[in-house]
């Protein structure tokens, strides 16, 4: 299934995307929400949607809440935050049961979204004109788990640690989940404040995934989901100034291994002519387990437990991880560099580009097998307002040459070096 039959309509306030296909044995809908990451509002947009899918006015309880979706042939609801280059994105999904494999024909594809509607345009209010006191409270608890989880986590701390000092002063530098200081500064009506503000402004991308009727998901949307009409935020993503030298950063905790992360920026992002020759480069630098990165610095020199890398294709930026003894960092900096180097001399086989081609492609089908997988790929195109479908980014990809990885190699340069080891003494 390479090709994808999205149907994309304009409607009142949002974008409805339909993907008619029998692939899937449920029905999705998942409505991503994209503003720009912000530091004033990052704390109340980490929040709000765990309060909103905590209850409705029509069902004030979770539990009662919970107790719909059972009754809905168990029907999935979860809420999800994310990055993609400057904008914070919430994600909001409903999985339902196709009621053509059902014995009773219950209009489940109108009742999930009739529900969505409801939790987007009827929140749980009360007369004061804020969300309710209990579901607020209980969830600024949670979100201070979710904030502190990624401190307890090393790897992802490192990982955001790096972000924060390479990105420092830009919006792309914040946690999606905001920042735990701020959230008991949040009340009940600020909150709903920041509800409207959303409502009113955010680009709002709805897609309906399954063996549907397009006519009819259509009509069902345009009776059950009313939204204002609105200009989204868009922001300035300007190239960001070359470092003269490279930042780094050495921070001491109680960690039994050294976590070594290293930012590059690429000046290439999603919809660049030069992207798809960055895919592949990264797969042979540092992205598989064929890679530069697994075979010589994992491998061959053991000095790391692991050594990988990842884009982030909206933001331009090249992440390389890797836990590594203490006293390895300088060993294991100088591999890393030497791979890099590798890369832009175009040190490699025609071998390895198959072989990356290869695992791209497969990575890209296997993505798709599932409508969430299917809906990021699509949702790449929703927010960097680009037109890419699924067999031109597997054509573009296999017409990739030495020539061109070598070209998007050559742009890449280090820009910061965290590293996070342990104790003195």
């Amino acid at each position: 299934m390479t090709a994808i039959n999205e149907v994309v309509k304009k409607k009142h306030g949002y974008t409805l995307h339909i993907v008619q296909t029998d692939k899937y044995k449920t029905n999705s809908l998942i409505l991503k929400m994209k503003a720009p990451l912000d530091h004033e509002t990052v704390t109340l947009r980490g929040l709000l949607p765990h309060v909103m899918q905590s209850s409705t006015n029509t069902y004030p309880s979770t539990t009662d809440l919970r107790s719909y979706l059972d009754e809905l042939y168990g029907a999935n609801f979860f809420v999800d935050l994310g990055k993609k280059g400057e904008y914070h994105i919430v994600s909001m999904s409903v999985e339902i049961a196709n009621e053509k494999f059902l014995k009773d024909s219950e209009p489940l594809l109108q009742k999930g979204i009739e529900f969505l509607s409801d939790v987007l345009q009827n929140p749980h209010v009360d007369e004061q004109n804020g969300f309710d006191e209990k579901t607020v409270s209980k969830e600024k608890r949670n979100q201070k788990v979710r904030i502190q989880a990624v401190y307890d986590d090393k790897m992802r701390y490192a990982n955001s640690r790096l972000v924060e000092e390479m990105c420092k002063g830009e919006r792309f530098a914040l946690h999606v989940n905001g920042v735990s200081e701020e959230v008991d500064a949040i009340t009940a009506k600020s909150l709903y404040d920041y509800y409207k503000k959303v409502m009113s402004e955010d680009q709002f991308d709805l897609y309906v995934i399954g063996d549907v009727d397009v006519r009819e998901v259509e009509m069902l949307c345009d009776r059950l989901l009313h939204l204002n009409e609105r200009t989204p935020q868009e922001v300035d993503s300007s190239e960001v100034k070359r470092k003269e030298k490279e930042h780094v950063v050495k921070e001491k905790q109680d960690v039994k291994q050294g976590k070594l992360n290293m930012g590059y920026r690429t000046h290439t992002k999603y919809g660049d002519r030069d992207y798809f020759a960055l895919q592949v480069f990264n797969g042979i630098f540092g992205g598989f387990s064929h890679s530069k990165l697994f075979i010589n610095v994992r491998e061959k020199a053991s000095l790391a437990y692991y050594a990988a890398s990842r884009l982030e294709s909206h933001k331009g930026l090249l992440m390389v991880m890797s836990g590594i003894e203490f006293e390895k960092y300088d060993q294991a900096v100088g591999i890393i560099n030497e791979q890099l180097k590798a890369m832009k001399d175009g040190d490699f086989t025609e071998g390895e580009i198959d072989q990356t081609k290869a695992v791209i492609r497969n990575q890209l089908l296997e993505t798709i097998d599932t409508s969430r997988g299917l809906v990021e790929i699509l949702y790449h195109n929703a927010v960097a307002h680009e037109e890419i479908d699924l067999s031109h980014w597997l054509n573009e990809i296999e017409k990739t040459t030495k020539e061109d990885i070598v070209k998007a190699a050559q742009k890449v340069e280090l820009d910061t070096i965290y590293f996070l080891t342990g104790m003195e003494g």
